[in-house]
């Protein structure tokens, strides 16, 4: 049986024609009951607000909906089933590689070094990443398993956007890493100690910590009292802050402007490190040691770049792309919190000598 309108928007009504709250009385401090007759419900409806003149509203009720449903992608549809297997199969090497990667890192006493251990950082920021997002898109598609609760929508907004900013905090440390090792060699190891690689690692975490943290009371502030339909295969910030019945102003320039511009400071500040390594590289005497510095940089450098371009390519598309179908935009979301984790590992395994040998290793010691 279909709801009438007004619980719809207003589902703590018991009885159709009445509305009530409580108001405090400033002589004795009691609490009284209003009634408002029937006519406050024939008031325009105003972009899901109702917007009642010439009143003072004394409490104002926020409501969550139990749940939200996520569509997937919106005008594909009947390719889901399709487009679960590309997505399964990098979801799944995302995991393995960077599993596989943590491992070697973790049991060769050779690789513990600043380098791998910010390279272990790395993978475990990009299973989280892609866990956080990709098993939810696969039962949508998969099983249609499109309901999702208000807590873990908040929980997986708040974890897609801190592995956001914390693997951009992982690859300028990874930047500074390489900065030290090639401009000043001779005090690397000196510079770059285990207790303080510890403390890096600790400020990233802080870092991201805070500056995401904020979102999740900006979240659940907002009244939500139209549709709970979310045309996405996962949460985010700004199209879930959409559905609000409120002004957005606030969650539009925090969940943009402080995200945005933390990471274009760290792709400065990269850019500042690779500038100062390339100069370094191009005044070494030996030809082998050019080569081996850029090989070792190659990587990481590669590793940034499919980091970073997709990030300002979604970013340009969202506010200048207007013509680009709503479908193409969340495909490539979701491409992008899964391919940069899968190429990760593939990267470094095929650039990195001691990784390979390393995975070797690892792989002999399993057979025997």
């Amino acid at each position: 049986m279909t709801s009438p309108p007004y619980q719809r928007y207003y589902p703590s009504l018991s009885t159709p024609y009445t509305y009530r709250w409580k108001v405090r009385r400033t002589s004795s401090q009691k609490w009284t009951r209003i009634k408002l007759l029937s006519w406050f419900f024939s008031l325009p409806l105003v972009s899901g607000r109702s917007h009642i003149s010439n009143m003072m509203i004394v409490n104002h009720t926020i409501f969550h909906p139990a749940v939200f449903v996520l569509l997937g992608i919106p005008g594909l549809e009947r390719y889901h089933k399709w487009l679960s297997i590309p997505l399964c199969f990098m979801y799944t090497t995302a995991v393995l590689g960077n599993s596989v990667l943590i491992l070697v890192i973790v049991t060769e006493r050779s690789l513990h070094e600043p380098m791998y251990m910010f390279l272990s950082m790395l993978a475990s920021t990009d299973i989280l990443l892609s866990t956080t997002t990709v098993p939810k898109a696969l039962a949508i598609f998969w099983f249609c398993a499109r309901d999702i609760t208000f807590d873990a929508c908040v929980t997986q907004v708040f974890f897609v956007h801190l592995m956001f900013v914390g693997e951009s905090a992982i690859l300028l440390a990874m930047a500074f890493d390489r900065f030290v090792a090639i401009c000043d060699p001779l005090r690397y190891s000196v510079i770059l100690t285990l207790p303080v690689v510890g403390r890096m690692a600790l400020a990233i975490v802080v870092r991201s910590f805070c500056i995401m943290f904020p979102v999740i009371f900006l979240v659940r502030r907002l009244p939500f009292c139209r549709t709970n339909v979310i045309p996405h295969s996962y949460c985010e910030h700004i199209g879930v802050a959409r559905l609000a019945c409120a002004d957005i102003t606030v969650n539009i320039w925090y969940g943009f402007s402080v995200p945005m511009v933390i990471v274009i400071t760290d792709v400065v500040l990269i850019a500042v490190s690779y500038t100062l390594i390339l100069r370094a590289i191009f005044r070494m005497p030996s030809q082998d040691a050019r080569h081996k510095a850029l090989s070792t940089c190659g990587s990481h450098f590669f590793v940034i770049l499919i980091f970073y371009f997709p990030c300002f390519f979604s970013v340009l598309t969202h506010r200048f792309g207007h013509n680009i179908p709503r479908h193409a935009h969340i495909l490539f979301a979701n491409l992008y919190v899964v391919i940069p984790p899968m190429l990760n590992p593939i990267i470094y395994g095929v650039k990195t000598k001691e990784i390979r040998e390393a995975v070797n290793h690892l792989f002999i010691r399993i057979k025997k």
